[in-house]
């Protein structure tokens, strides 16, 4: 077992190379580059447990603690007991507290990804000491095989020889023992480089593996792919950069161009800098982007090409000289070369600096007085040498108006055209003086000069002067037109003007001058100036829409605004132009009908996204950004499309809900927590365990508890066992049942909490009516009686004096009218008919329930056919009987089959009056049938009824061969069922509903048991307990129930010779499924006897498309039928034999005889539907079949 080496001083532990008294910040990724296995055999005992010790002290946390979470190692069995506890001592000041544990705790203290909680990682900590020495962190609890902190191997016992501890003294050791041999000094790990400038701390952190991505938090190596920012100069692994450049989170938005170009290129932004960079990065290059993918080469630095930078130097400045380093991250160091000769401003001076202190953009001044001549070309410029021209001449000098009235000093610039004046003044004494000056510039005033008449005066602007004054304007001798000058004055007035004080006579013409707003002027003519122009002119407003009369704006137009609104859709698409009498509604007009404007073939596409300018939208687009933040929308102007995203960056941790897996920063805006692997740890309200599952946020429910529980039930009756722990709502699924407040109805509504009852009442009142019996279908109205004023709306039948014809009707009986209760029909020729057959029959004793039609309309071919393959057979027959159902179709064609096949095809064919052929080779020979003059209806009888005839008439005679006998259907697995209702069988002919209900009724006990009453096809009457009794009543019960009933019941219906009543069991659709006279349904017809033979009597039913024992007529004949629905059985053999059974039993009551008057030993005419002649002998009486008279 390893001895502990004894523990070292807290002064005498190794503090690294001395870097100032600050602390420095523990470089990142510390421990990596010990990990690496020590080269030659010498060093593997040693770098064991050195390789355990390093693995601690950093935030931990993560995917099991992270990458921080460690690598435990592995103790060596090779190792001697003196190199397996050889102590390590470390020199880097951040990691001189790291302790050498056991090597098989020793665990990895780094942070990963998914670390969140500082320092859990599972390494060591550092020992922490308080004022004095004194160190925490007892060690009573520490196991015998782990060390003590603080870098020492301590005993984990106590110890007997321990010093006294005194408190506020520092903490006094025992003696040492020497230290064990060491095998081989420990190589010292490299710090964080500390270099003054980018380039070569970015390559010293690369080759000692201390530069981290800032992306993945990776170490970037000298033999991985990197891309560096031009800005920043972080350097990041190229597939970490590519993938964050591609992510639309950062990537800064994209300006809509708003004249239809192209969009500027996408733009991304750095995580380092976060400022948007153009290009995307695609290929790993060397610093210099001279040589693609650089091999690392030893002597030169990682990811260098070894050639010369040569790169444009931009800072400070910019640079003529290219860079003179090798290869080299960051930027290029500023030039130290000599800059070229450069000249001052004014030229008079020269000089030559170093290349970062010449200035190539704005040159040098030598800051002495400029000197040169200024464009005045008198004065020289006074300013220290500048750069560019010198500019105007800003001296002051002295000057004079051209007119003389103004003389002060003006700028040398502000000087005009030098132009000589002169001007004669006479003095009191008539002499005259001239007096001479140079005008240099115009002063505001009004010449105002007298002429040589003295009386007018110059009204000119400053002007320049002459001697002499100027002769009179309005002199005779100059003035010979009138004032328009259209006439001269002569034609006006004979008197001639003497001096220039007489008046200028006008003429009767317009002026026609040319006024300002470029109109004539309307005046007659005029002396002096032309009054405004007065004439009305059409002036349209700005949209162009509405025109008005104005007077002339004297040239200068405003367009006015209607009150028309612009309703044109800005370039944003989101917005209205809402302006009224917009002046680009008209442009906006032309721009959408040309784009509705059919394109020519081979044109060029037009250019219709060119808004106008009033058209463009300026407000802010505003709209929240894909992000989330609230804070954060689209600061561009409104556009169409979606907003880019958003141009901030997260500089925080982004952690799961449980907080062990982290993202670290920088990320864009708007990234959503990352998907965690551990379990979630949210407890249940229910108290039940969790069931396995990732953690997750809060926006998304942990999974539904499956534990089965037992819970109580809304209505709060029953208590139902193993029912999932999730579900809040448990329902019984039993009828509430509570009393309503109208106290005449139950709550019919399922299991509800309490409280939820269908108040008020809307059930159905129910209650008889006076008028007509049947029960109130008005809503519950309880506690006032029904008031009867509107019509019944129950379904009765009217019929005739024979019961023969019946028509469904409304009962339509109220307080004021009878409806239809007495309302009969008239009877018909068939009802006569009838009549006198049943007379007749009467007179024969001939019985005609018993009459049966034994006629097969088959050849024996076909029959012999069909029951050799029922099933094909019964399927082929349907398409035969659609295709002779439907007048339109004239051709049926089959598929290829066998020979056997087509063969009964033809058979049948022909028993049905069809022309048919067999067609193309074998295999492909098929049948065609086609409709011919020859066909005139399908057989009434289907194959299946005419198998049972003939079962019957050989079983009679003889029995059936094995080949030929039919096979009889499957008893029903509902034989053993309990019946739950009544069936009157034979019923009398024409039986009404009143008359059962008039029936029934009364012979039922008072309340305790209520029928409805069903006419089933066959025409037999089924009587059922309701729905809600057959629900709530066991089926058993029901059957008790029934039995209790049915001799009171049996008696009324034999009294009133109704029929014959016996128990059944009826399905939801009213089939009867077995009775109490047979034991199981499908037990076959009954048996006719031979001839000769007594007659049994049989329920027979009506075939399809038979005639009834009765007709019912409908209401109106322009209302169409509807189309029964058809319900597809499971079993779909046993439902056809079944319904050609119902078909075979309803056929004999609805095929009525007509007995023709004759002698009773007379051959007698019998009426058959079917069509078919026979002869038969019965009791001895000879009857035809044949058609009546």
């Amino acid at each position: 077992m390893a001895t502990p080496a004894p523990s070292l001083p807290v002064s005498d532990i190794p503090t690294g190379p001395s870097r100032g008294s600050s602390r420095r910040r523990r470089p990142l990724h510390r421990n990596r580059s010990n990990n690496r296995p020590t080269q030659g055999p010498a060093q593997g005992p040693t770098q064991g447990p050195t390789q355990g010790s390093q693995r601690g002290g950093r935030r931990g946390g993560g995917r099991g603690g992270g990458r921080g979470g460690g690598r435990q190692q592995q103790s060596s069995n090779a190792q001697s007991p003196a190199s397996a506890v050889t102590p390590v001592q470390t020199t880097e000041p951040s990691s001189a507290h790291a302790t050498a544990t056991d090597n098989t705790t020793a665990r990895r203290g780094r942070r990963g990804r998914g670390g969140l909680h500082q320092g859990q990682g599972r390494g060591v900590h550092p020992p922490r000491m308080a004022h004095g020495g004194r160190q925490f962190g007892g060690q009573l609890t520490v196991d015998g095989a782990s060390t003590g902190d603080g870098g020492r191997n301590t005993p984990n016992d106590l110890q007997a020889d321990a010093p006294e501890f005194q408190p506020g003294q520092p903490l006094v050791g025992r003696p040492r023992g020497p230290p064990l041999p060491r095998s081989q000094p420990r190589k010292r790990r490299v710090s964080k480089s500390s270099a003054p400038d980018i380039a070569t701390r970015t390559h010293e952190d690369i080759d000692n593996g201390h530069y981290e991505c800032a992306i993945c938090t990776e170490e970037v190596r000298r033999s991985s792919r990197a891309w560096s920012c031009r800005t920043c100069w972080t350097v990041f692994h190229l597939g970490c950069i590519k993938k964050w450049s591609t992510n639309e989170g950062s990537a800064a938005a994209r300006q809509q161009a708003q004249d239809g170009e192209l969009p500027p290129p996408r733009q991304w932004r750095c995580p380092g800098c976060n400022l948007p960079q153009d290009v995307l990065p695609k290929s790993f290059t060397c610093w210099c982007e001279k040589e693609m993918d650089p091999k690392s080469l030893p002597g030169l630095p990682p990811f260098s090409c070894g050639q010369t930078c040569a790169r444009p130097r931009v800072l400070p400045k910019k640079c003529p000289h290219p860079c003179p380093n090798i290869c080299h991250a960051g930027p290029c160091p500023p030039c130290t070369q000599m800059g070229p000769t450069q000249s001052c401003f004014c030229g008079k001076q020269s000089i030559t600096r170093r290349c970062v202190d010449t200035d190539y953009e704005h040159g040098f001044s030598c800051g002495d007085v400029c000197g040169e001549l200024m464009p005045c070309g008198e004065h020289t410029c006074p300013r220290p040498c500048h750069e560019g021209l010198c500019g105007a001449c800003e001296v002051r000098v002295p000057a004079r108006c051209y007119c003389g009235q103004v003389q002060k000093d003006i700028l040398c610039c502000d000087r005009g055209d030098e132009k000589e004046s002169s001007q004669t003044h006479v003095a009191a004494d008539g002499s005259k003086a001239v007096e001479h000056w140079t005008g240099l510039f115009e002063c505001p005033n009004i010449c105002g000069r007298a002429f040589d008449c003295n009386k007018h005066h110059c009204e000119k602007p400053c002007h320049q002067q002459d001697a002499e004054r100027a002769h009179c304007p309005r002199s005779p001798d100059v003035v010979f037109h009138c004032p328009c000058g259209k006439t001269p004055l002569s034609e006006i007035s004979n008197k001639k003007r003497q001096s220039c004080e007489d008046p200028i006579p006008n003429c009767s013409k317009p002026c026609g001058k040319i006024l300002s707003c470029g109109h004539e002027c309307q005046q007659l003519c005029h002396q002096g100036e032309c009054r405004p122009c007065l004439r009305v002119v059409p002036i349209t407003c700005r949209c162009g829409r509405t025109t008005s009369s104005t007077i002339c704006h004297q040239g200068v137009e405003e367009p006015p605004q209607c009150t028309r609104i612009c309703r044109v859709t800005l370039n944003c698409g989101r917005h209205e132009c809402g302006e009224r009498c917009c002046s680009g509604e008209r442009k906006a007009s032309e721009r959408q009908s040309s784009k509705r404007k059919m394109r020519p073939l081979g044109s060029t596409a037009r250019h219709t996204e060119g808004f106008e300018a009033e058209h463009i939208c300026t407000r802010p687009c505003g709209r929240p950004l894909k992000c989330g933040n609230p804070n954060h929308t689209c600061q561009e102007l409104c556009h169409k499309g979606p907003c880019g995203t958003c141009r901030d960056a997260i500089f925080d941790e982004i952690s799961c809900n449980c907080g062990r897996t982290v993202l670290q920063p920088p990320l864009p805006c708007g990234t959503k927590p990352p998907p965690c692997r551990f379990q979630c740890d949210r407890p249940k309200a229910c108290g039940h365990p969790q069931v396995a599952h990732n953690c997750h946020l809060d926006d998304e429910s942990c999974p539904k508890c499956p534990f089965l529980t037992a819970k109580p039930c809304l209505c709060e009756k029953n208590t139902l066992k193993n029912q999932p722990c999730w579900l809040s709502e448990v329902r019984c699924g039993e009828v509430c049942g509570r009393l309503l407040k109208c106290g005449a109805h139950k709550c019919q509504k399922q299991c509800h909490r309490p409280g939820e009852c269908e108040e008020p009442c809307r059930q159905p009142c129910g209650k008889e009516l006076t008028v007509c019996g049947h029960p109130d279908m008005a809503p519950c109205h309880s506690p006032f009686p029904c008031k009867e004023d509107k019509p019944c709306q129950h379904k009765i039948f009217v019929t005739c004096e024979c019961q023969r014809i019946k028509q469904e009707a409304k009962c339509n009986a109220s307080k004021n009218s009878d409806g239809n209760l007495k309302r009969t029909l008239k009877c018909d020729e068939e009802c006569a008919r009838l009549e006198r057959n049943r007379k007749l029959a009467l007179a024969l004793n001939i019985d005609q329930a018993g009459h049966q039609d034994d006629h097969v309309p088959y050849s024996t071919e076909t029959m012999n056919m069909y029951l050799a393959n029922s099933t094909w057979a019964a399927a082929q027959e349907k398409t035969f009987r659609i295709f002779a159902a439907n007048p339109e179709e004239k051709r049926l064609r089959f598929k290829p089959m066998p020979a056997a096949q087509r063969s009964f095809l033809h058979s049948i064919a022909e028993d049905f009056g069809f022309d048919h052929e067999s067609m193309d080779p074998e295999p492909h020979r098929h049948v065609a049938i086609f409709k011919t003059p020859r066909f005139v209806m399908a057989p009434m009888k289907t194959l299946a009824e005419c198998a049972r005839i003939r079962k019957t008439q050989q079983s009679i005679t003889a029995p059936a061969p094995a080949s030929i006998r039919v096979s009889r259907p499957k008893p029903s697995n509902l034989a053993g069922e309990p019946f739950n209702a009544f069936l009157i069988t034979n019923p009398r002919f024409a039986l009404t509903f009143e008359e059962v209900n008039s029936v029934v009724k009364p012979a039922l006990p008072n309340g305790s048991l209520q029928l409805e009453i069903n006419f089933l096809p066959s025409e037999e009457v089924s009587l059922r307990p309701p729905l809600a009794a057959r629900a709530s009543t066991p089926d058993r019960d029901l059957q008790a129930l029934l039995e209790s009933a049915k001799p009171a019941l049996a008696k009324a219906v034999t009294d009133h010779k109704l029929g014959k009543l016996q128990l059944c069991r009826l399905d939801a659709s009213l089939n009867v499924l077995r009775t109490e006279a047979e034991g199981v349904q499908g037990a076959g017809w009954s048996q006719v006897a031979a001839k000769g033979a007594a007659v049994k009597r049989v329920a027979v039913r009506e075939p399809v498309g038979g005639k009834g024992g009765y007709a019912v007529l409908s209401l109106s004949s322009k209302k169409k039928k509807e189309k029964e629905k058809i319900d597809v059985a499971d079993d779909w053999e046993a439902a056809e034999m079944e319904e050609e059974e119902r078909e075979k039993t309803a056929s004999a009551e609805s095929a009525g005889t007509s007995l023709v008057g004759s002698p009773v030993n007379a051959p007698l005419e019998w009426e058959d539907p079917n069509g078919d002649d026979g002869v038969r002998e019965s009791h001895g009486v000879t009857v035809s079949l044949g058609e009546s008279s």
